[in-house]
């Protein structure tokens, strides 16, 4: 009797337990968030942050340290008499101010979802397009260094290519999700691609503008190479491009002389003409040699080097801070890039191969052209006219870089909202 009374206790314990376990899961639910976890290490939980500090943290680095050398670049300028109008503070003011310009409009893109960018894609192409003609017009255009690329907009001149990165960026994403049952099909998956990047490439030839041609032209290739397209029909697209590249340099004098003086930049023949800024490229940065001459100690900003502030503003960092400080430069860059590609990436193992393609796309955009800009200021490559993003002096430039990297934190914040269980 003693024994089937315990076992009756027993039973109604249990039941007790039972009714009482899912009011303790909801407990510990409320005590303990979804979007917390606990590392394998047993140890304290840890939060899963809304968005990538890391990220925004190494932006922000870029962006200082380029407020630093700019000023640094720039400061002497007023000596020349090109520039004896201006204050020793104008160029600082004006990168200062493109920043903050540029900084309200990646609040503003960050906050619109990327169903938003998905849809609208091809409009923002058409828009940089008419901007491309624009430009061109000799009652809009603006003429610099015989270089129709600005269109002049009171606080700032504005360059249509800036924003053509960002343009062909979302269109190739755009149009690899629309066409993803063709793939392997070459003409029905490329032919459009390859149209739609021969009228960027003429607008931009016409302007000349071949670096950011180059830049547009690589990005194009890499998105349809992420997105799919057969390796073999890629490498062939590359050789075409390659081939017209060729025929451009082999009918225009300018360009070929620059390749000719990149090849032997020390030549008579070129050293105070096409080898010029990169002969004081390579003087500035032997100079640095490992921990550079001290900030604002260049002697090649000082009228020696041509866009110091602008195309060349890796050299003033290396005669400046030497290879410790270029390796620093070098380093931000690598990991900028290699995070923006794991955001894409993540983007298309949660099935949002848009989003995914275009954050890989503005990575391939951010560092390529940080590696073509440290290419020629090293001497590595050809001069090209393209600035370090994020870096050198330029209202658009810093403006697109900014908008390109805050839809790459938005598709970051809606991978993490998918991870915890949310929506996009």
């Amino acid at each position: 009797m003693l024994k089937s009374g315990l076992e009756s206790a027993l039973q109604t314990v249990k039941a007790w337990l039972a009714r009482q376990a899912p009011a303790r899961r909801a407990q510990a639910a409320a005590e303990l968030p979804v979007r917390a976890h606990v590392d394998a290490g047993g140890a304290r939980p840890v939060r899963l942050m809304a968005f990538d500090q890391a990220l925004v943290a190494v932006v922000g680095t870029l962006l200082a340290l380029g407020v630093v050398m700019v000023y640094s670049a720039t400061i002497a300028m007023p000596d020349n008499p090109k520039f004896a109008n201006y204050s020793h503070l104008h160029f600082l003011q004006r990168h200062v101010l493109f920043i903050a310009i540029a900084f309200v409009a990646a609040l503003a893109t960050v906050q619109l979802p990327m169903t938003f960018w998905e849809k609208n894609a091809p409009y923002v192409f058409i828009v940089a397009l008419v901007l491309l003609v624009a430009v061109l017009l000799p009652f809009i255009g603006k003429v610099v260094n015989n270089s129709r690329r600005w269109i002049p907009l009171g606080l700032m001149s504005f360059q249509p290519s800036e924003l053509a990165k960002l343009a062909i960026t979302l269109y190739a994403a755009n149009y690899m999700v629309r066409r993803m049952d063709s793939r392997e099909r070459f003409f029905r998956a490329v032919t459009p691609m390859v149209v739609a990047v021969g009228i960027v490439g003429a607008l931009l030839l016409r302007q000349p503008d071949m670096g950011a041609f180059i830049v547009i032209a690589t990005i194009a290739m890499g998105v349809l190479f992420l997105g799919g397209v057969n390796a073999r029909m890629f490498f062939l697209i590359a050789l075409v491009m390659i081939i017209v590249l060729g025929l451009f340099l082999a009918f225009d004098d300018l360009r070929r002389e620059r390749i000719l003086a990149y090849l032997d930049p020390w030549n008579p023949k070129y050293a105070q003409g096409k080898g010029y800024q990169l002969t004081h490229s390579l003087i500035a940065l032997g100079r640095g040699e490992i921990f550079g001459q001290g900030l604002g100690s260049s002697i090649e900003k000082l009228h020696y080097l041509p866009e110091a502030h602008t195309d060349f503003l890796l050299a003033v960092i290396g005669e400046e801070l030497g290879f410790v400080g270029v390796a620093a430069v070098i380093v931000l860059f690598f990991w900028l890039t290699r995070r923006v590609f794991l955001i894409g990436r993540q983007a298309i193992a949660l099935d949002r191969v848009f989003a995914g393609l275009l954050s890989q796309g503005i990575g391939i955009w951010i560092g390529f052209q940080a590696f073509i800009n440290m290419g020629v200021n090293l001497g590595l490559l050809p001069t090209k006219g393209l600035t370090l993003p994020l870096m050198s002096y330029g209202g658009s430039a810093i403006l697109m870089n900014l908008v390109a990297l805050a839809l790459v934190l938005r598709v970051d914040i809606e991978n993490r909202a998918l991870m915890r269980g949310g929506r996009a």
